[in-house]
């Protein structure tokens, strides 16, 4: 770039050339001295640059407009901004704007502000929109930046400016809430922020003591905050522009927020309605924008406010957002934008819920969804239409696959639909080994989902050879970290006992390369590579349970056990119950772990505060109880684990309790004469109490800390019942 004098003129032309001029954008943001010249003119313009005939304003304002043009599409351009420290600059204009400054120039730069923000937010992540993929070291500057503008000072600057008499600043600020707030500590910031004069009256409001919610029903905490409140009014507003903008922030600040949510399914003291109502209301206006927008905002809603008490959800609300998607869906003429915006609106209506995936299943919009995945899918692979497809296409096809992998997540009868019905097999076949990372990744998810079916491994997937094709992916060491963490999660279902793949992914290399992800720094890669060994020991051989020990090693295991994260140590424990799934199994376990060694990680197990791992612990356990004499002697020597026992089945779930008392069973039935361990141990007293059916909470002795639900605990009492008989109406003599 060649520009040195900045005038009205030359910033106008320079906004020009760059739009949509990625050769352009990426010139500019490489003229490091230009840079820095158009940040300092958003602070305060030098006159020595200044055109006669252009105020300082209208510089600024087209200063604001270039540093926006650059902020999207050039990873360059975007270290360059954040370099010149252009966020602050955006923030220092903004805290010094006089009661006299233009309208316009305010707009320009909370518009510039929204615009480097987002930039910067979609670096960090999570995506909105499908996976990106950037530079470490431009991430971690970004991930700096973005703390910045969190911090209490920076929202004390731009929240204000929702309460602004400009339309255009407030949607702007709207704007910069609903593309940045993507965390929960800065969702909670943005949430509890109060303007200057509403904090003072806060403290002063209310006792010490006092939650300050409780003070008034028109505190801004009953309404989800000072922000909330104010983006409610927008939405009573006629501006469409600003409806869509505040629809957006609530989204954002409503996302997985049950307190946000649960004040938006109530009436408000100076509303007719409820928010939501507002808001589903907006599911009808004229406008496809705001119909889609309002509707990804009800979802996150309604899906909030059900987090805490599952099949609670409002479905008549839910049903407006589903018609509105399988209008979109239906449409000709909708635009892909429109069509990815509504099927990620989708994909956080149902994500991790049985009920509403078989909603949408029954209401046809599974199927609209396949439809499209097929429509924009040639089953041709050739490098020209890799390099030919529009972005557009690109981002639909990653949308909808990864909509159909929600839905079929649950159920074996919406699988076979997709799978045989749908015939959506090809169509995931061809993504797999697309050079774009969010297609590849959805296509391995969609994949997992459906190797959930045991009919659908059997025939579709190895008769179409895409297992194979997937763990070819999964064993590539330059793949993208989250294509082979999704590729991993498919593996684990195809390694299973029942899964016709397995022996031959174990001689083509599974092992090696679980070993390789067992040593990552990533906590879910290695919790994956646990995962995928423990199902390849389910019902296992005696040889494929020495091949799998061969590359995992017994003294790695037994520190898995005792891994400071209970997932690494569910999976560690889980791994011993595999192993020990019968007589030879249990023998293997004994030959190749010091007695000492095992009890101790057995009583680490059982006295875990995470219920996975105890559960895998006390079936571990039950599977040592049926083995030999010596090794049912093996519990009874070490008392530490009958202590944990009877600990664990005072504490423990119905799921956890069961097995500890089926080992309790076996024990006993092999021999009698532990009938007077248990009694010291207190487990015949606590197999007493859980056989007292009072259909509530069972008080244990005087200050002692068991607590028996037996509520929901009939099976474990049966059991209990049935270890008892056989200690009352057994003759010691007969057991011998």
């Amino acid at each position: 770039m060649t520009v040195r004098t900045i005038t009205t003129s030359t910033l106008k032309t320079l906004k020009n050339s760059v739009i949509g001029n990625p050769a352009a954008k990426l010139a500019l943001a490489q003229d490091t001295a230009l840079i820095h010249l158009l940040v300092n003119c958003i602070k305060h313009p030098s006159t020595s640059y200044v055109d006669t005939q252009g105020s300082h304003d209208d510089i600024r304002i087209e200063s604001a407009h270039v540093i926006a043009s650059i902020s999207y599409g050039s990873e360059v351009a975007l270290i360059s901004l954040i370099h010149a420290n252009a966020l602050h600059a955006f923030l220092f204009a903004l805290s010094n704007m006089k009661p006299h400054d233009p309208v316009q120039l305010k707009s320009a730069l909370a518009r510039g502000l929204r615009v480097l923000s987002t930039a910067i937010t979609e670096v960090v992540g999570p995506s909105q929109l499908g996976l990106r993929t950037w530079c470490h070291d431009l991430r971690s500057e970004a991930k700096v930046a973005l703390s910045y503008l969190f911090e209490f000072d920076c929202l004390n600057i731009f929240l204000p400016l929702l309460a602004d008499p400009s339309s255009q600043t407030n949607i702007a600020i709207a704007q910069l809430i609903s593309t940045t707030v993507r965390s929960d500590a800065h969702r909670n910031a943005v949430i509890e922020w109060l303007p200057p004069a509403e904090r003072s009256k806060e403290s002063k409001g209310r006792r010490g003591w006092e939650k300050k919610e409780m003070v008034n029903s028109s505190s801004p905490a009953r309404q989800g905050g000072w922000v909330v409140r104010l983006l409610v009014n927008f939405l009573q507003k006629k501006d469409i522009k600003l409806q869509e903008a505040a629809l957006s922030a609530i989204s954002s600040l409503a996302m997985e927020n049950t307190v946000v949510a649960s004040t938006l399914t109530r009436a408000w003291p100076d509303t007719v309605d409820p928010p939501l109502s507002i808001v589903l209301n907006l599911t009808k206006s004229r406008s496809t924008d705001v119909q889609l927008t309002a509707s990804l905002c009800a979802a996150h809603v309604l899906r909030a406010n059900a987090s805490h008490h599952p099949g609670s959800i409002d479905y008549s609300a839910a049903l407006n957002v589903i018609h509105v998607i399988n209008r979109v869906l239906s449409s000709s003429s909708e635009t892909i934008q429109n069509k990815i915006k509504t099927c990620y609106t989708l994909y956080h209506l149902v994500k991790d819920d049985r009920d509403l995936c078989r909603e949408v299943y029954e209401r046809g919009t599974l199927e609209k969804v396949v439809l499209l995945a097929k429509h924009i899918t040639p089953l041709e692979r050739t490098s020209e239409w890799e390099e030919d497809e529009p972005e557009s296409i690109l981002a639909l096809r990653e949308a909808t696959l990864t909509v159909i992998a929600a839905i079929s997540l649950f159920d074996n009868n919406i699988r076979r639909e997709v799978a045989d019905d749908l015939q959506i097999v090809p169509t995931i076949q061809v993504s797999l080994s697309h050079k774009n990372i969010g297609i590849r990744h959805a296509a391995c998810t969609c994949l997992r989902a459906l190797s959930r079916a045991v009919s659908i491994i059997r025939t579709n997937i190895v008769d179409s050879k895409i297992g194979m094709e997937l763990f070819a992916i999964f064993k590539k060491e330059d793949e993208d970290p989250r294509v082979t963490y999704a590729a991993l999660n498919t593996i684990c279902n195809l390694v299973n006992d029942f899964s016709p793949l397995r022996p031959k992914l174990l001689d083509q290399g599974l092992l090696p390369r679980l070993m390789q992800l067992l040593a990552s720094d990533d906590i879910n890669m290695r919790v994956g590579a646990l995962w995928a060994m423990r199902n390849a020991l389910r019902k296992s051989d005696p040889s494929t349970r020495q091949t799998v020990m061969t590359h995992l090693c017994w003294p790695r295991l037994v520190m898995l056990c005792n891994d400071s994260n209970t997932e690494i140590q569910e999976q560690a424990m889980s791994i011993l119950r595999n192993l020990a799934e019968d007589e030879e199994g249990v023998d293997y376990v004994f030959e190749s772990i010091d007695k000492e060694t095992l009890a101790n990680c057995i009583t680490s197990g059982l006295e875990s505060s995470n219920e996975d791992v105890t559960h895998h612990t006390a079936c571990f356990l039950a599977n040592i109880a049926n083995g030999s004499r010596e090794q049912q002697d093996f519990i009874f020597a070490h008392a530490h684990i009958i202590h944990a026992m009877h600990d664990c089945m005072t504490d423990a779930k119905s799921d956890t309790r069961c097995p500890l008392i089926s080992c309790i069973f076996s024990l006993i039935q092999s021999n009698i004469r532990r009938k007077h361990e248990l009694n010291e141990a207190g487990i015949t007293s606590t197999l007493r109490h859980m056989c007292d059916w009072t259909g509530g909470v069972i008080s244990m002795s005087p200050g002692g800390h068991h607590r028996i639900h037996v509520d929901d605990d009939k099976e474990a009492a049966k059991l209990a019942r049935s270890v008892l008989d056989l200690l009352e109406h057994s003759n010691i003599g007969d057991l011998l």
